[in-house]
């Protein structure tokens, strides 16, 4: 394979880095594999299957490239032909691809619907893409990434059943950067030394955050709406509220907000949820690494935050990821440097405490631009992906699912103390419904245990093993969802393999996490920053890609997790592996232990949803591991239910002769008919958000970052960028690749993965 391509991304996130070093059990399998992917797949189907397209646009597989394909309408007077009953997964599988393109089954087409820089209202000008655009706060942001469809009324009126118009409101995670600049942004790639010019740090900053967009059908075709009123940029100097048990606290008081209940924009936002009441979920994720501190900090702090930021990934002396500090003296600039600089004890003179304003659940009205957004902090602060609502029923608590994405972090339940009152539904005044279900319940953080049995134990401040602990002394409940990473650490949690994307199957309850990958698992921990296996995810090996040796569990892992009798309010669970990625060449008794086949084989899951409409189990990929042999992918799963596989035992030897027996439960072996690849992205791409119309028969799902490996001295040559998606697929100017939302629409009119 062309190796500049095989730049390796685990742990995917530049700022992924392991800040848990307590003693809690690690959950993930072990087994010491080592395979050779060249020589395991050579002469194979994975060859001949990503062999066939080329550096084509949007295509189907199978199909007629980006051209819709239309039924023939039958004669007047004549009675169309039955239709066929529906089959969930009944598309043929698509195939591995190193194609700079959208791949989806025959029978389908994806079309290009909303793309970084596409102005939002109707004075500004389209996106040139060649560095030079302004007005970057009406444009789409960058990065895009988890989404959810709000449906409108023909009269503009919120709806629970549109079908052809509604809102996409989207989170824009980041920018695409080498050097602290994000080389695609800028006309001559920007400026990667220190200080960095505050055009483009307000350029960089506008372009992280929300967006709130309209799109609808006309006719066959799926479009957005520029000029609607409905359009909303969310950014980095877009003032948000604090709500909830933190707001006010001396944790959140800063030169910005003296009285703790503010802060501006949201930041690395990644994953979704959308409320039984109609609002949108944002969850912050690796926010940290946009803040610096000072090399003496400690010193000038000398006191036991010292401890909460380096829990966090920010020790003294760090630097920021684009040095946004450095673009002038005005205050959007200094408060990025979170280092102790004023004189007052409570920190109303500077930003020490900014970054405590970040790492939260956002929520917002995606219908009404005018009501403020809340950071719901009863739901706990640390690298959030999305967040799922258990079960809905009516005179019980709602239960919301969230993880932590980092190596070695935690499974977290919030539970509301309110019960659910159906008519919320429907309320007119939703952020303040919000109010009433997010700010006052109960945080947990889950125990898994070998026998397949798990517990959620609650972060407290009267939980006896948080007031007793001494590595950081807890001031009050404020102090505990503050530091959530550090509550966890003190009750003994489940050090996990970064809980991604979380969603609960609506044909049983059963809550579904993705466990992307782990660098840092090993049989025989080296370091507080490793991890042993333990039962719930059974895997440590090695992995080639090429003849680089990728060791831990790179290839991720799906497990899900089965509530006790009591449902949300339960303080007990039982719990299953549904997946593990693997290549379909590796050994099915260590690595493959889901028999994943060439049209199911995957790495590095991330994204996941289940479809209302179908059922169906949607997932996609964020994968360095396997990125030699495919681009990153979506596909597609019927799933059954927690303890319909069966008990393994992996056996992994010790350096002193003996051996690691380790127990885990993997649920029923894929099949075609339970597991299928759906979608195969761009080169360099992430595949990620997942949203969909009421009915089913349109899959908006977002293409981010294709491109990510062209080096940034390659800028004023579009033949050397690794992807030139979308504008290879016939979508606006210039060559440079954007971050991209597509529609996914059947021929034949039915509904998604049928």
């Amino acid at each position: 394979m062309n190796k500049p391509l095989d730049i390796a991304r685990i742990p995917v996130d530049g700022d992924d880095i392991d800040t848990n070093v307590s003693s809690n059990e690690h959950f993930s399998t072990v087994l010491e594999a080592r395979l050779s992917r060249r020589s395991l797949l050579r002469g194979g189907a994975a060859s001949a299957a990503t062999a066939f397209l080329g550096a084509m646009g949007l295509s189907a597989c199978g199909g007629s490239g980006s051209d819709a394909v239309t039924a023939p309408t039958p004669p007047m007077g004549t009675t169309p032909p039955p239709v066929p009953t529906e089959k969930l997964l009944g598309f043929t599988a698509v195939a591995k691809s190193l194609a700079d393109a959208v791949v989806v089954p025959a029978g389908y087409t994806a079309s290009v619907l909303y793309a970084l820089g596409d102005p939002l209202t109707a004075a500004t000008p389209a996106f040139k893409n060649d560095g030079t655009d302004g007005d970057m706060e009406n444009r789409a942001g960058d990065h895009h990434d988890g989404m959810e469809f709000f449906p409108l009324s023909a009269t503009g009126a919120a709806s629970a059943s549109a079908n052809d118009r509604g809102l996409l409101a989207m989170n824009h995670e980041a920018t695409t950067d080498q050097n602290l600049a994000s080389f695609f942004l800028h006309a001559n790639g920007g400026t990667p030394s220190l200080p960095r010019p505050a055009l483009e740090v307000d350029k960089e900053m506008a372009l992280h955050g929300l967006s709130v967009v309209e799109v609808r059908r006309n006719a066959s075709k799926w479009e957005y709406l520029k000029d609607s009123s409905f359009n909303r940029r969310v950014h980095q100097q877009t003032e948000v509220e604090l709500s909830g048990p933190v707001r006010g606290n001396a944790l959140v008081v800063t030169k910005y907000s003296p009285n703790g209940s503010r802060i501006r924009g949201t930041l690395n936002n990644c994953g979704t949820g959308k409320t039984p009441w109609n609002t949108y979920l944002s969850g912050e994720e690796n926010w940290s690494g946009y803040f610096t501190r000072a090399a003496a900090d400690d010193a000038a702090r000398a006191d036991k935050s010292v401890v909460a930021l380096k829990r966090y990934g920010r020790d003294q002396g760090a630097a920021s990821r684009h040095g946004w500090e450095t673009g002038g003296l005005d205050d959007k600039y200094a408060r990025w440097n979170i280092s102790k600089k004023g004189a007052s004890l409570d920190g109303s003179d500077d930003y020490r405490n900014e970054m405590n304003g970040m790492g939260y659940i956002v929520e917002m009205d995606a219908y009404d631009k005018t009501r403020v957004i809340k950071k719901r902090t009863a739901l706990g602060r640390y690298a959030h992906e999305s967040a799922a609502f258990g079960k809905v029923e009516a005179g019980k608590p709602l239960a919301v699912y969230m993880g932590d994405d980092s190596r070695n972090e935690y499974i977290f339940k919030f539970v509301s103390n309110a019960v659910w009152n159906a008519a919320d539904a429907t309320a007119v005044d939703r952020i303040a419904t919000g109010d009433k279900y997010l700010d006052s319940g109960k945080l947990y953080v889950a125990k898994f245990s070998a026998d397949g049995s798990g517990q959620w134990i609650e972060l407290s401040i009267t939980n006896p093993a948080i007031a007793a602990y001494t590595t950081y002394k807890f001031a009050d409940q404020a102090d505990v969802l503050v530091n959530a990473r550090l509550a966890g650490d003190a009750v003994g949690a489940t050090r996990m393999d970064r809980p991604e994307w979380c969603s609960v199957n609506p044909a049983n309850g059963e809550i579904y996490f993705t466990l992307t990958n782990n660098s840092n698992r090993r049989v025989e921990p080296n370091g507080s920053s490793q991890a042993a296996p333990d039962a719930a995810n059974p895997r440590v090996y090695t992995d080639m890609k090429g003849s680089t040796a990728q060791s831990g569990n790179p290839n991720g892992h799906i497990l899900r997790v089965k509530e006790g009798v009591l449902g949300a309010a339960a303080t007990g669970f039982t719990w299953d592996v549904y997946l593990f990625g693997a290549e379909a060449a590796a050994a099915a008794a260590t690595v493959n232990l889901s028999g994943l086949g060439a049209d199911q084989d995957f790495s590095s899951p991330d994204g996941l949803a289940f479809s209302a409409a179908t059922g169906i189990c949607w997932f996609q990929t964020d994968d360095g591991a396997y990125t030699d042999v495919s681009n990153c992918m979506m596909l597609a799963g019927v799933p059954g239910q927690v303890g319909d596989g069966r008990k393994l035992t992996l056996n992994y030897p010790r350096a002193d002769g003996s051996t690691l027996a380790v127990d885990t439960f993997v649920g029923k072996t894929a099949s075609s008919d339970t597991l299928k690849r759906f979608l195969v992205g761009p080169v360099g791409s992430e595949i990620t958000g997942i949203a969909e119309t009421p009915d089913g028969k349109a899959l908006f799902v977002n293409i981010q970052h294709p491109g990510e490996t062209t080096s940034s001295g390659n800028l004023a040559d579009p033949s050397k960028y690794t992807s030139q998606w979308p504008s290879n697929a016939g979508y606006g100017a210039g060559k440079r690749p954007r971050s991209a939302t597509i529609v996914i629409t059947k021929n034949d009119g039915g509904r998604i993965g049928t």
